[in-house]
């Protein structure tokens, strides 16, 4: 799994109904966002299905971890550099963007024993490892779904306010710009699984041509056989 941030893979303008009249499409946030919460719940039940010292299984649930790690740095990254400056400049909002300044220094130490424990149990398996790092993403989602509740309810109004839509665009190229290729597929996967049929028309609306064709012709059995192979260990966990 690899998300960065809101329409990471714009190619086009958009053209769908998500899409606000003059303004940018902050929707596109909450839809990224959705991808955070669901990964954010699965990975501590991927961590606590591992078998005390089934490294081989360990080192891929850790790898998966390393890649979600790096969506939400770099989607916290891209909103310090290009949000909070405008907002702070026209919205009068400096109270409120050192609320979200605050939160993600929060989520930045509510990881830090997630990187203490991660590599030890990536190679490990061991199992008080296991629970010590299962423990710290439980700690983490938490303080993430503060913090994106918050973000949805109170930022995105005065994104949609007080960014141009070429500002906004500019917000999602640079997702794209740090983007493996091998994992173009996999992100646009991750954001469609829980998008509605208009929210999935609106995000492929904006993918290239062939980047379109390569998503329903191998990017869709990807990202299904990804998913499969990462959660096949929590279908026999109880009320799955």
């Amino acid at each position: 799994m690899y998300v960065s941030t809101a329409c990471w893979i714009t190619a086009s303008s958009p053209s769908s109904e998500l899409t606000a009249a003059g303004g940018p499409c902050t929707h596109e946030m909450v839809v990224v966002h959705r991808v955070f919460r669901r990964e954010s719940a699965l990975l501590p039940r991927l961590v606590r299905a591992v078998p005390d010292g089934e490294t081989a299984r360990a080192a891929q649930v850790s790898a998966y971890l390393d890649d979600y790690l790096m969506g939400l740095h770099h989607h916290h990254t891209v909103e310090d550099e290009l949000i909070w400056p405008l907002l702070r400049a026209r919205a009068a909002a400096d109270d409120l963007v050192a609320r979200m300044e605050e939160q993600h220094e929060h989520l930045d130490q509510s990881l830090a024993a997630v990187a203490e424990w991660g590599p030890v149990w990536g190679r490990s398996a061991d199992s008080v490892a296991a629970q010590e790092l299962a423990l710290a993403l439980d700690e983490h989602r938490s303080a993430l779904l503060e913090h994106l509740d918050e973000e949805e309810r109170l930022v995105l109004p005065l994104i949609a306010d007080h960014l141009t839509v070429s500002e906004w665009d500019l917000v999602g190229r640079s997702g794209l710009e740090t983007l493996p290729k091998n994992k173009i597929m996999l992100a646009l996967g991750a954001i469609l699984e829980d998008a509605t049929e208009q929210e999935r028309t609106h995000f492929l609306s904006r993918v290239p041509l062939l980047g379109r064709l390569l998503w329903k012709t191998v990017g869709r059995r990807q990202y299904a056989a990804s998913c499969r192979a990462m959660r096949a260990p929590l279908n026999g966990e109880a009320g799955q």
